[in-house]
Parts: structure tokens; C-alpha cells; sequence
């Protein structure tokens, strides 16, 4: 034999094991670690136990149809083939299946997914809406041929037969029920006058029931604009979808009977709403009745004038103030006239007359003589008086004091 190249070693290897019956097809159960999911959709990992590693890979294929998402320290089983990855000369293993060990696939995937929903809060009991107490329509989503549909049809007729029921079938189970319950969700909340959504099935298995444990479809729920039961299964069958919905019922026929009012049971509320409404009338009218007569008996209206006695006396009050306020300012009004006509009187050349003076003028001119140097001997000057006037003729002149 020549020399061999390492590629050609690590094909020889290759084509060895995959030509082994037993290696092409195993079951390996070990612990996950350095688990990753690649951008391009396959996992990577390792698979250990207290005596050796493996390399393993799901490719992108394979693991689409993973029920729950593996995790580092998980013990899990993994079938496939055992063959060489060239490029580093290390065998490993090419997974088509993964499984948890010691719990079922859909148990785990069950799991996670609830708690992770949970964490974002969309179980929360402050998301659920109020049923309407009347709805107009109905919306069911589920199959047209199962018996679900049936039992709500029978029951909703029983209660009140003259509310609409709108059905959007669906598949219930299979790859494609997720998709279409989830449309479905999404047409009937967008319909004008439906008012309240039923979601659910029969019973089954947890396989035939996962399509309500699928997050797009319990997202639906939490995101629907109007409210939603849930019906999944019997009593004991609990699905995500019923951690979502607004109310849980345990079968399809009660969730009828929770979003169909009984027609008789409202017409009896009516009516006892009625009775109350008259009796509620009649106390209120007789209350007000005894309130009147008793006002008519008050001294309001039996004795007006003692109301009014008061306000009588005040009024004769406020009159009196007001005449002597009248009375002062007329009073300070005169004072101020007579003060005003005292000061007019002295600025008044007749009152100087009256006093015994004289306005002396020059009689051609009538120009006002206040000093001697406008006066001439022999010139002529007009005095007047109180009485009249006088012609003056100036004989001398007299300067200075006199």
C-alpha cells in the first residue's frame, strides 16, 4: 500500500462507516451542551455523558419540525447516522429526530411555551375582557364536520334561536389547523357585527390537540380585538389556547351556553327589572309627595308675611340710612356753595361798589386808572358808582402818599 493523504484517510473512514449497517441508523442518548441555533437554521451541538463527546447537527430539514427548543443540560435521544465531516477528520452524528428523554416531545414543548408566555404577561388576568351580556353574532371557529359545531348550534338554538351564528371552518388537527385557526381568528374579530368568538374543538389526545398549543394560534387569541372562548377538548383537556382566551369553558355546549344568553332567563330579569323600576317610581313619588306636604305646612306658606317681616324691616332700615345720608351730602353741598359764593362775591367789582368804591376811567378811552401818571390836569375822567357815574374834572395831582 503507498503512502495515503490525510483526505484520503478521513474518505476511506467515511466510506466505512457509512457502508455499516448498525452506524447508519442509532439512537444516541446523552446531555446537550454547546447547543446553537445557526442563522441559517440548523443546530449544532454536542452530546456527552460521563465517557465521551459527540458531535452533532440537525440540519435546517430536521429541525423545522422540533416541538420545543433543546437546551444546554438536557438529556435527550437523537436518531440518525454516524458519518465523518471531512473537512475536520471528526466523525459526528447527522440527526433526523430529536426527543427529550425521561418526558414526551409535546410535554416539553408544552412547557416552555407557557412559560414563555407567561413571561410576557399575555395569561394575565387584567387582559380578559368582559363577555357581552347580548351578543349580536356569534363567531365559531372550529371543524364543520366535528361535533363540536353541533353541540353549540343545539344549544345557542335552545337559548335564544334568533341570535346569528357565524362559522369559519377549520381543521382541528394536522399541519395546516394552526394556520387556518389563526386566520380565522383574525377574519371574524375584523366582522361588523359579531360581538364574541368561540374557539375549539372535541377531545383528543395532546398530538390531535396541539394545534391549540401552537403560539400563533394562542397569540390570536391574546391579540383579538373581541373577546374569546375557549373550547378545547373535554374537562380535564387544558390547552394554551385556554390560558389565552378571555373565558375557558369546559366543553363546546357550555361555551354556548356562555356566550348565548337564555332568552327566558333575560325576559324574567326584564320583567324584574321592571317591577323594581315601578316600585323604585312609586317610592320616589311618594317620598316627594310628603316632602310637598310638608312644605305646604311650613310657615313659607301658611304665614308669608312672618318670611317677609324681616326683610320688610330691613328695607325701612336701609331707607332711613339713605335719607340722612341724603340729608349730609345736601347739607355739605350748601356749605360748599356758600363758601364758593362768599369767595365769588369778593372777586365781584359791584360787590367793591356796594362797599363804598369808585372805578375810575378815562372818559374817552374808558382805559382803567390805576396809577396818577395816566392822568393829566384839566382832563376829564369817569368815576363810576354803585348807582351810576360821575364826570370828573382833574383840577390837581397829587403824587405819593396821601
Amino acid at each position: 500500500m503507498g503512502i495515503l493523504t490525510v483526505s484520503d484517510v478521513t474518505a476511506y473512514i467515511k466510506r466505512w462507516m457509512e457502508k455499516d449497517g448498525l452506524l447508519s441508523s442509532v439512537y444516541v442518548r446523552g446531555e446537550v451542551s454547546n447547543f446553537k441555533r445557526h442563522s441559517s437554521g440548523h443546530c449544532y451541538f454536542t452530546l456527552k455523558d460521563a465517557g465521551a463527546v459527540l458531535r452533532a447537527v440537525l440540519f435546517r430539514s430536521r429541525a423545522q419540525y422540533l416541538k420545543f427548543e433543546p437546551q444546554n443540560g438536557m438529556q435527550v435521544i437523537v436518531s440518525g447516522r454516524l458519518s465523518v465531516f471531512e473537512r475536520d477528520g471528526q466523525y459526528q452524528l447527522y440527526g433526523d429526530r430529536m426527543t427529550p428523554d425521561g418526558i414526551g416531545e409535546l410535554s416539553l414543548a408544552y412547557a416552555q411555551l407557557k412559560d414563555k408566555l407567561e413571561r410576557e404577561g399575555l395569561f394575565q388576568q387584567e387582559r380578559k375582557r368582559s363577555l357581552p351580556l347580548l351578543p349580536r353574532a356569534v363567531g365559531i371557529i372550529t371543524s364543520p364536520t366535528g361535533a363540536a359545531v353541533r353541540d353549540i348550534r343545539t344549544v345557542a338554538k335552545r337559548r335564544f334561536a334568533g341570535i346569528p351564528l357565524v362559522l369559519a371552518p377549520v381543521s382541528v388537527q394536522g399541519p395546516a389547523a394552526a394556520g387556518e385557526i389563526t386566520a380565522a381568528i383574525r377574519l371574524l374579530a375584523s366582522h361588523p357585527l359579531i360581538d364574541v368568538l368561540i374557539v375549539g374543538r372535541g377531545g383528543g389526545s395532546i398530538e390531535e390537540l396541539w394545534a391549540f398549543n401552537e403560539e400563533t394560534v394562542v397569540r390570536a387569541i391574546a391579540d383579538s380585538a373581541l373577546p374569546v372562548i375557549s373550547a378545547v377538548g373535554h374537562e380535564t383537556d387544558f390547552t394554551l389556547a385556554d390560558f389565552a382566551a378571555d373565558v375557558r369553558a369546559a366543553t363546546p355546549s357550555q361555551a354556548a351556553e356562555i356566550a348565548v344568553p337564555d332568552r327566558l332567563e333575560l325576559e324574567r330579569r326584564l320583567q324584574q327589572g321592571q317591577v323594581r323600576l315601578r316600585q323604585a317610581i312609586n317610592n320616589d313619588l311618594l317620598r316627594r309627595r310628603q316632602r310637598l306636604s310638608q312644605l305646604i305646612k311650613s310657615p313659607v306658606f301658611t304665614k308669608p308675611e312672618r318670611l317677609l317681616a324681616p326683610q320688610r324691616q330691613a328695607l325701612d332700615n336701609l331707607q332711613e340710612r339713605l335719607i340722612r345720608a341724603a340729608a349730609r351730602q345736601t347739607d355739605e353741598k350748601k356749605r360748599q356753595w356758600l363758601l364758593v359764593s362768599q369767595k365769588l362775591a369778593l372777586l365781584n367789582p359791584l360787590g367793591m361798589l356796594q362797599r363804598g368804591y369808585a372805578f375810575l376811567s378815562q372818559e374817552d378811552t374808558g382805559e382803567p386808572i390805576r396809577s396818577v401818571e395816566q392822568v393829566t390836569v384839566d382832563s376829564y375822567l369817569e368815576a363810576r358808582v354803585q348807582d351810576g357815574a360821575l364826570r370828573l374834572h382833574v383840577m390837581e395831582i397829587k403824587r405819593g402818599d396821601i
